[in-house]
């Protein structure tokens, strides 16, 4: 009979802590704006929106007529009307070409030489000048795109220019280099979506921090944590209702924005530049489990941190800082690449990161991977959830002063 009280005891010690944590905090504005609206909603929306702007001006400007001012169109003719086909107009010539693309004025001059005609019909090399701003990023595609434009006019020019002499057009390209590209469609599209992990790290991040921020913190400030420690409930049952409140506000800000991702992922022009994305169901299920240890360690951080300052305004500012943390695999990612190795799964934010890379690529995540995964952050999880622990049990901790 004992043994059987004992037990539901102890579940419903929990469940009340637990069940008044949330109740609490779903009437709190700000915890509601943060963790179900602004992190899950908000960024996907403005995320898809950005690139789809973004990808949308770049698609206008390679399918869509460029005008781009020349000088010494009149030197070549044949040139220009080359040009033309390729969608490339010549436009009025500019004083200063140099100084109009600095201002932005002109993404690209084209600039043709006095002796360009002299020297064409000796058959000597001609030379194009092509006048632009590497530093501007918007400019990348017109620059590109009458670039390679004028260099096949070039090759054939050359190819004509052998077989007029009775020479084959290889003599002058004696190798030859056939691509094989062997990236899928669906793997194509992390070029685009490279941020996502760290996106869903973002967001489990702040689905619980408010929340991580109140329940300890500003508990503490309120001096409202003294007289919750003085009912005979063991310290690390409290702990462990706040703890799951937290997780579950981080798990479900982190479903909200997997499924808003679902949806505006549908509006990007991605077929256009020969990608897919597979952000359904089965994408959703796996981020999600592979973030379950992830959602535990992090809520247990958040606590530790927040258990550290005697106010609300003091635990933002430490938690600002733990935020910078979820950002080191994607930022260190991005800047030394490396090939995934198998013990890398067992490194905590590194081994989501990872998977999510994978499923994203449609390779999909072994069982090994996913294995790593979860123990390497489920061990981490475990040891941050007993220090925390640890320091519930302190008396100073309900101390606001």
């Amino acid at each position: 009979m004992n043994s059987v009280t004992k037990p539901s005891n102890k579940a419903r010690a929990f469940l009340t802590v637990y069940l008044k944590e949330v109740r609490e905090n779903l009437r709190d504005r700000r915890t509601i704006m943060t963790a179900l609206i602004t992190g899950p909603l908000l960024a996907p929306l403005l995320f898809v929106m950005m690139l789809n702007i973004g990808l949308s001006r770049e698609l206008d400007k390679a399918e869509k007529p460029l005008t781009v001012p020349v000088i010494g169109q009149q030197y070549a003719p044949n040139l220009f009307e080359s040009l033309k086909a390729g969608g490339v107009l010549p436009g009025p010539a500019i004083v200063n070409p140099e100084l109009a693309v600095r201002k932005q004025e002109a993404d690209v001059v084209i600039r043709v030489a006095p002796d360009y005609p002299a020297s064409w019909r000796k058959g000597e090399a001609v030379q194009v000048e092509l006048i632009y701003d590497s530093s501007q990023r918007d400019a990348s595609t017109a620059i590109e795109r009458v670039s390679s434009l004028i260099e096949n006019y070039a090759r054939q020019q050359g190819a004509m220019r052998l077989v007029a002499r009775g020479l084959s057009p290889s003599t002058a390209w004696p190798v030859s280099v056939a691509r094989r590209d062997q990236a899928t469609a669906q793997a194509r599209g992390v070029l685009i979506f490279g941020l996502l992990p760290y996106f869903f790290v973002i967001t489990m991040f702040m689905g619980g921090m408010y929340l991580a921020i109140d329940l300890t913190a500003g508990e503490r400030e309120r001096q409202s944590l003294e007289p919750l420690f003085a009912n005979p409930v063991a310290r690390w049952k409290i702990f462990a209702g706040k703890l799951a409140a937290i997780c579950t506000f981080s798990a479900t800000s982190l479903l909200i924005s997997l499924i808003a991702f679902s949806v505006v992922g549908h509006f990007l022009p991605v077929d256009k530049l020969g990608m897919e994305l597979e952000l359904g169901v089965r994408f959703g299920l796996t981020v999600l489990v592979m973030a379950l240890p992830l959602i535990v360690l992090l809520a247990a951080l958040q606590s530790m941190v927040a258990a550290f300052a005697k106010s609300y305004r003091e635990a933002q500012t430490y938690l600002s800082l733990l935020m910078l943390v979820p950002a080191l695999p994607s930022v260190l990612l991005m800047a030394m690449p490396v090939k995934p190795q198998e013990w890398m799964y067992a490194v905590p934010l590194l081994g989501q990161h990872l998977g999510v890379m994978q499923v994203l690529r449609g390779d999909g995540v072994t069982m090994h991977q996913m294995l790593f995964c979860l123990g390497g952050s489920a061990l981490a999880a475990l040891v941050a959830v007993w220090v925390t622990a640890q320091l519930y049990r302190s008396e100073r901790l309900a101390i606001s002063s």
